[in-house]
This record gives structure tokens, sequence and C-alpha cells, in this order.
């Protein structure tokens, strides 16, 4: 991963524009990140592409940097069932909803196997020019049926590895230390504090 500007820091003419459209998203990420980056957030009507997680998130970041003309940080969430070889991955978001919680267990039915993990993928470009710079964040798991309230996606199914309950259950603030989202941020916060980003203010 690069250090800005070989080392020294770089100015960036705006802060950095958080792609997103889900308000429960971006409560998790301001509750994450605090004051530690200066962001803005933004819906955007992005391609939907296909593709390996990490692939899909540049791009994403590459499209979201000419649309914004400047920096972005663009988050890609995956649920992956090993079972099925990491499916339905990056495509969580539709089978989720053309199934429901219910039709996601059905999935694995056929298979003992229902250990999962859940994983995060941010893409940071600093402008429309850059070369987007990847973050990941995983937490294993498995998938149970439902449980808790059904109000952010998939967490209802979703039990992490050493805990007794789902995602869905848990208190915001334990769930912040332990998800995808939290152990993905986590580095971008340490690539932010080691490339000391200087943020002038918009003209």
């Amino acid at each position: 991963m690069a250090v800005a500007g070989g080392g020294r820091a770089l100015a960036l003419a705006q802060p950095v524009t958080f792609v997103t459209g889900n308000a429960k998203k971006l409560e998790e990420v301001r509750a994450i990140l605090g004051n530690s980056i200066p962001f803005r957030s933004l819906k955007l009507d992005l391609p939907e592409l296909q593709g390996e997680p990490e692939e899909i998130s540049r791009e994403k970041a590459r499209l979201a940097a000419k649309e914004v003309n400047g920096p972005v940080l663009v988050e890609d969430t995956c649920l992956c069932f090993n079972a099925l070889k990491g499916l339905p991955g990056p495509y969580i978001k539709w089978f989720l909803e053309k199934l429901g919680h219910q039709g996601l267990n059905n999935l694995l039915m056929a298979y003992e196997d229902k250990s999962a993990y859940a994983l995060c993928v941010f893409s940071l470009a600093l402008g429309p020019n850059a070369d987007p710079i990847t973050f990941l964040g995983k937490t294993p798991g498995k998938i149970v049926l439902p449980r808790g309230p059904n109000d952010f996606g998939w967490d209802p199914i979703f039990q992490p590895d050493g805990y007794d309950q789902t995602y869905a259950e848990m208190a915001k603030e334990e769930k912040n230390t332990i998800s995808h989202r939290y152990r993905a941020l986590a580095q971008v916060k340490s690539h932010f504090a080691e490339a000391k980003y200087t943020f002038q203010s918009e003209p």
C-alpha cells in the first residue's frame, strides 16, 4: 500500500465522499470512524458490476471518483457461504431481495456445512485518475435461522464465530467492534493516519 506523495502529506481538495444510499450502513460507518476522517455521504447511481469483490469495489471507486471529481470511498459487502464456494458473495443483496432470510437458509439445506464469512471491501480513490486502494475486512461465522430485529439486511441470519447472538441481536456497539465493516475501516483509518492527508476547504 503506497504512502501518498512519496512520504509527503498529500493535500486533498475536498473531504472524502462516502458513496452510499443505505442509511443503516452510513450510521455504522459514522459510529466506527467517529471524527477520524472528514467525510460526507452521497448516493450515486453507479452501474451494478459483476466479478470478484475486490474488482467490483475498485471499479466502483474509479467510476464514483470521476462522477464526484474528487476523493471517494466506496464499500461492497459480501456474505459468502463456504459450502457454495463463496456464493452469494457480492450478489447477496439480490439473493436476499428475491429469497428472503428463509430462502437463504434453504440454499444450505442440502449441506452439512453452514459456515460462512462476512466480507467488507472498501476502496479509496483519491481522484478521478488515481488508482484505487483496497481494504478488506472479514468475519467468520455461520448461517442460522433468523433471529433479532429485521431492519438491516442479512444480519438476522449471520452468527459470528465465538458468539451466541446473530449480528441483529447484538448491541450496535458490540457488533461495531468485531464486524467485517469494522475490520475493513480499521485499515482505512490506519492508512489515513500513515498517509497524513490534509484537506483544503472547498472553493
